[in-house]
C-alpha cells in the first residue's frame, strides 16, 4: 500500500505541471459543445402562422429572396466573376497593371478648375498660382482667350470663346472628358477667389463619394422658385463625380434651352432642371463656410467667421490675395502649434501612467527616441562645425569652408536656439549671441537632424545689467511628413542597347565579357542588344590591312552569331588618340533611333538580368537618367595573400568597395542625350577640345534638367584589374582614374597587414 501510494504521488507530481493545460482543454471542449447545441437549436425552423411574410421594420433596407442583399447593398457586397475563355479564340496573355490602385479602379481625390479671363490672367490668376495652387493635387486654369500667352508654371486650357456661359459649358465638358474617370471631386472657382486649400481637401475627405453633391454658398434665383438654390461662383463650389457623370448628357440641352447672364446661375439651373438637385451649404454634417470681403477690410481684426471660411470673395487685386494667404497661413500655423501642445500634454499625462513613468517621456515630446546602436558599427558619428568651417567634408578632406545649404542650416539653427532661450527666460533675461564655441550635428534616420551647440551668450536683465556666459543647448530638426513623389510609368519590357567601347588595353578582358553577356542575356532571351565600339590608335589604324588588333574580338563575335542565329552584334570602328566618352557617344547616338535605351558599359562589367531590369526601371525618358556605382573587388594578392578566395554567395560583396570615382556605366535614353548634347554644342560652339575633359555624366549634369539618379549597384560586380589611365585626358579625369586604381587595391586593414608582413620579411 505504501509503495502504491508512493507511485501515485510520483505520477501526480509528474502531471502537476500539465494540470492547467488539461483543465483548459476540458473547459474549452465543454463550452464549444454547449455553443454547438445552442447554434443547432437556433437554426431550426420557426413556427410561423400561415399568411404573407411580415413587412420589414421601418427604416430597414429590403432584402431579396433567399437572404440575398437588397438593391441598397449591392455596391458593398463582394462578387465573384467567373472566368470564361472562348475556346474558338486564340489565347492572349492578360496584361496586369503594375499598381494595385489602377487595377482596383481607385480615383484621385480632388481636381480644381480656376476660371480666368483676359483682364486677370496675368494678375489674379498668377497670384492664385503662387499662393494655393501647389497645395492642390491637380489644378488647371480655363479661359476663353484664343492662343493666350501662358504665364510660367501654369497649365492653361483656352476654349477660344470669351462668352461666360460658353466658357462654363466648355469647362464642364472638358473636365468630364479628360478627368471624369480619374477624380472623385471637382472644385470650380474663379481667380478672384481665395480658397483655403487644406480646408477644402479636408472637406472632401469627410463626404461620401456615392452621393450626388452640389455644395457651395447657396443663393436664390432672381424671380425663381424659393426652394431652388444655385451655388455662387465667386465662392467656389464642389461637384461629385457621380453628379458630373449624370450631368454630362444634358449639357447640350442646357446650352440651347437655358438663358442666363451669370454662368454659375446657368449651371445651377441646369443641375436643378435635369437632375433635380439644388445647391446646399451643409451636407453630411460638413459646413461650407464662406466670407464676403468688404472694402477696406482689416484682415488682422476679422473674427471667427473669417477664420473658419473655406473661400473668401471678392479679391480685388494681387496684393490682397497675398495678404489673405499670409493671414490664413498664420492662422493655420497657430492651430498647428496649439494642436502640438495639446498632443504633447496628452503624451505626458499618459506616459506617467506607464510602467516607465515620467522617465519614459522622450525629448522632444512626441518625437521618436534617439537610435540606440547594438554594436560599435551602428554608432552614428557627430560632425563638428563652427560658424566658418565644417570638419567633415564630402570629399574626405579634414576641413572645408561652410557654404551653401550647410551654412544656411547652421545660421538658422543658431538663430532658433537664441529665440527659444529668449522665449523661455523673458522678461527676466534677454539673450544675444556673441559666438558659437562648438557645434555638433548628426542625422538620425529615426527622428531627424540633431544639433548640440556651445554658445557664448550675453544675458541682459531688466535693470540693464549684462553678463557673458556659455550655455549648451540641444535641438532637433524632426523629419517632416513623408510624401510619395509621383513618377512616370515605366516597364521592364524595354529593349536595352549595350554599348561597349574597346581599346587595345582591353583585349584580355573581352572574352569574359562576351561569355557573361551570352550566358545572362542570350541564353535567357533577355531583350538586350550589344554594339561594340573599336577604338583604333592612329598607328594601328594605318596597319589594319596587315594586322588588325581587334581581329580576335571579331572572331569571337562571329562565333556568337553562329551559335545564336537570331543575334547580330554590330561593331563601329573609330580612329582617335583621345577616346573621349562624349565623342564616342556622339557617333553611336546617330546610328540608333531616338527612343533607344542605352547602357554604356565597360569591359570589366559582368552583365546580368537583375541589373538590366533596374536599368530599365531607373531610367525614365524625359525625366531621369541612371548612373550606377559598381562594386569593385580588391586585389586578391593583397587581400588573401596566397589563401583561398571567398567563394560563398554571402561573401561576394565583402572584399571590395563601391567605386564612387567611376562614371563609366550609365543608362539613358537617346532622346535625352541628343537634347542635352544640343545645348552643349550651343554653349561650346566649335571648341571641340572641351569635349575631351567631359564625360556623359557632365553632359547631363550641366546641360539637362533631368534627375540624375546615382546609387550603389550590387548587381554590377567587377573583378580587380589595374586600369591604364590615359594621360591625354583632362586632369580631372586622369586624377579620378588614378584614385580609382589606388582605392581599388585593398582596404586599410589589408594594406596594413601587407606592410607589416613586408617589414617583418625585411627585418629578417
Amino acid at each position: 500500500a505504501v509503495a502504491a501510494a508512493m507511485r501515485l504521488g510520483a505520477v501526480l507530481s509528474a502531471l502537476r505541471p500539465a494540470l492547467p493545460l488539461l483543465l483548459g482543454l476540458s473547459l474549452g471542449c465543454s463550452l464549444s459543445l454547449l455553443r454547438a447545441s445552442w447554434s443547432h437549436g437556433a437554426a431550426e425552423e420557426r413556427c410561423l402562422a400561415p399568411g404573407p411574410p411580415a413587412p420589414p421594420a421601418r427604416g430597414a433596407a429590403p432584402e431579396a429572396a433567399e437572404g440575398r442583399p437588397g438593391p441598397g447593398h449591392e455596391d458593398f457586397r463582394p462578387r465573384i466573376v467567373p472566368y470564361y475563355r472562348d475556346p474558338n479564340k486564340p489565347y492572349k496573355k492578360v496584361l496586369r497593371t503594375r499598381y494595385i490602385q489602377t487595377e482596383l479602379g481607385f480615383h484621385e481625390r480632388l481636381f480644381v478648375a480656376v476660371l480666368t479671363s483676359r483682364a486677370t490672367l496675368n494678375t489674379l490668376a498668377v497670384a492664385v498660382n503662387k499662393t494655393v495652387a501647389h497645395h492642390f493635387p491637380r489644378l488647371l486654369y480655363f479661359t476663353g482667350l484664343r492662343s493666350a500667352k501662358v504665364p510660367h508654371g501654369m497649365v492653361l486650357v483656352a476654349h477660344g470663346d470669351e462668352r461666360p456661359i460658353w466658357l462654363m459649358y466648355e469647362t464642364v465638358n472638358y473636365i468630364h472628358q479628360h478627368f471624369g474617370s480619374d477624380y472623385d471631386w471637382f472644385y470650380i472657382m474663379q481667380d478672384d477667389t481665395y480658397a483655403q486649400a487644406e480646408q477644402v481637401k479636408a472637406l472632401v475627405t469627410h463626404l461620401s463619394i456615392n452621393q450626388d453633391v452640389y455644395l457651395g454658398r447657396a443663393e436664390e434665383f432672381i424671380g425663381g422658385d424659393e426652394q431652388a438654390r444655385y451655388c455662387h461662383g465667386g465662392f467656389g463650389y464642389l461637384l461629385s463625380r457621380s453628379l458630373l457623370l449624370k450631368l454630362h448628357p444634358h449639357l447640350d440641352s442646357c446650352r440651347n434651352e437655358i438663358l442666363s447672364v451669370r454662368p454659375d446661375e446657368w449651371l445651377g439651373r441646369c443641375i436643378i432642371d435635369f437632375l433635380g438637385i439644388t445647391c446646399v451649404s451643409q451636407l453630411q454634417g460638413q459646413h461650407y463656410h464662406t466670407y464676403e470681403l468688404a472694402k477696406n477690410t482689416e484682415l488682422e481684426k476679422e473674427e471667427e467667421d473669417f477664420q473658419a471660411a473655406l473661400a473668401v470673395h471678392p479679391v480685388s487685386d494681387m496684393t490682397l490675395m497675398y495678404r489673405l494667404h499670409k493671414q490664413f497661413s498664420r492662422i493655420q500655423l497657430d492651430r498647428v502649434y496649439q494642436e502640438i501642445q495639446d498632443l504633447q500634454m496628452q503624451i505626458r499625462n499618459l506616459t506617467a501612467l506607464t510602467p516607465a513613468g515620467e522617465a519614459g517621456v522622450t525629448w522632444p515630446v512626441g518625437i521618436n527616441a534617439p537610435f540606440l546602436p547594438k554594436s560599435r558599427f551602428e554608432v552614428i558619428s557627430w560632425d563638428y562645425f563652427t560658424e566658418q568651417h565644417l570638419f567633415s567634408c564630402p570629399d574626405g578632406s579634414p576641413k572645408c569652408e561652410l557654404s551653401g545649404a550647410s551654412r544656411a542650416d547652421v545660421s538658422e539653427i543658431i538663430e532658433s536656439a537664441v529665440e527659444q532661450l529668449n522665449r523661455l527666460y523673458q522678461p527676466l533675461l534677454r539673450f544675444s549671441k556673441r559666438q558659437l564655441l562648438n557645434g555638433y550635428r548628426r542625422f538620425d534616420p529615426t527622428r531627424g537632424m540633431e544639433y548640440t551647440l556651445d554658445l557664448l551668450l550675453e544675458a541682459a536683465t531688466q535693470k540693464g545689467h549684462s553678463h557673458v556666459l556659455a550655455k549648451r543647448v540641444s535641438l532637433v530638426r524632426p523629419l517632416s511628413k513623408v510624401e510619395i513623389i509621383p513618377m512616370p510609368y515605366v516597364t521592364e519590357a524595354t529593349r536595352v542597347q549595350l554599348v561597349l567601347p574597346l581599346t587595345v588595353q582591353d583585349l584580355d578582358f573581352v572574352a569574359n565579357f562576351l561569355d557573361m553577356f551570352a550566358m545572362n542575356t542570350l541564353d535567357t532571351h533577355d531583350n538586350a542588344l550589344l554594339t561594340l565600339l573599336f577604338i583604333y590608335h592612329p598607328y594601328d589604324a594605318q596597319r589594319v590591312g596587315q594586322v588588325d588588333v581587334f581581329a580576335g574580338v571579331k572572331a569571337m563575335v562571329g562565333e556568337l552569331e553562329k551559335r545564336y542565329a537570331e543575334v547580330k552584334i554590330p561593331w563601329i570602328s573609330v580612329k582617335t588618340e583621345v577616346p573621349s566618352q562624349v565623342k564616342l557617344m556622339d557617333i553611336v547616338s546617330k546610328k540608333h533611333p531616338v527612343d533607344t535605351l542605352f547602357f554604356l558599359a565597360s569591359v570589366w562589367t559582368e552583365i546580368n538580368m537583375e541589373f538590366l531590369n533596374r536599368c530599365r526601371m531607373n531610367t525614365i525618358s524625359n525625366w531621369q537618367v541612371f548612373f550606377p556605382v559598381h562594386f569593385q573587388e580588391f586585389n586578391p594578392a593583397l587581400v588573401y595573400r596566397g589563401e583561398q578566395t571567398a567563394s560563398s554567395n554571402t561573401d561576394f560583396l565583402r572584399d571590395g568597395h563601391f567605386d564612387r570615382h567611376s562614371f563609366a556605366e550609365a543608362c539613358f535614353y537617346n532622346s535625352d542625350y541628343m537634347t542635352a548634347r544640343t545645348k552643349l554644342a550651343a554653349d561650346i560652339l566649335d571648341r571641340d577640345e572641351v569635349l575631351e575633359s567631359m564625360e556623359v555624366f557632365d553632359v547631363f549634369l550641366h546641360y539637362s534638367g533631368l534627375h540624375l539618379f546615382r546609387a550603389v549597384e550590387p548587381g554590377l560586380v567587377q573583378k580587380y584589374t589595374l586600369r591604364s589611365c590615359n594621360p591625354r585626358l583632362s586632369e580631372e579625369l586622369y586624377h579620378r582614374c588614378v584614385l580609382s586604381n589606388l582605392e581599388g587595391l585593398a582596404s586599410r586593414s589589408h594594406l596594413a597587414m601587407a606592410l607589416f608582413e613586408q617589414e617583418q620579411a625585411n627585418s629578417t
